[in-house]
């Protein structure tokens, strides 16, 4: 492999990739942590309890992904695994909304 074969293949595999969610998520999460830095980065992985989301908070998240996404979450999904993560909560939306987001 040449150098700059290397150089690109190194770069391609730590080049960051875009959240699958849209600027409307996104804003309606860091609203929703309220403790979160408008300058760190929301990570699929971001341990919502950890960033600060609490029960109340919760509500209040859920109340404004389903009104903005147009979906209402049946009891099975009102879980605290389902809102464990940005990553967990996207990919429940995505599952309701009949474009899959």
């Amino acid at each position: 492999m040449t150098e700059t074969a290397a150089t690109d293949t190194a770069t391609a595999t730590t080049a960051p990739v875009a959240p699958p969610w849209d600027a409307t998520f996104e804003q309606l999460v860091r609203e929703a942590v309220g403790q979160f830095p408008d300058g760190n980065e929301l990570t699929m992985d971001l341990d919502f309890r950890s960033a600060g989301l609490d029960s109340l908070a919760v509500i209040e998240l859920l109340t404004l992904v389903e009104e903005t996404y147009g979906v209402v979450l049946p009891d099975e999904l009102l879980t605290f695994e389902t809102f464990a993560t940005p990553g967990t909560l996207w990919a429940t939306i995505s599952g309701l909304t009949p474009e899959g987001h």
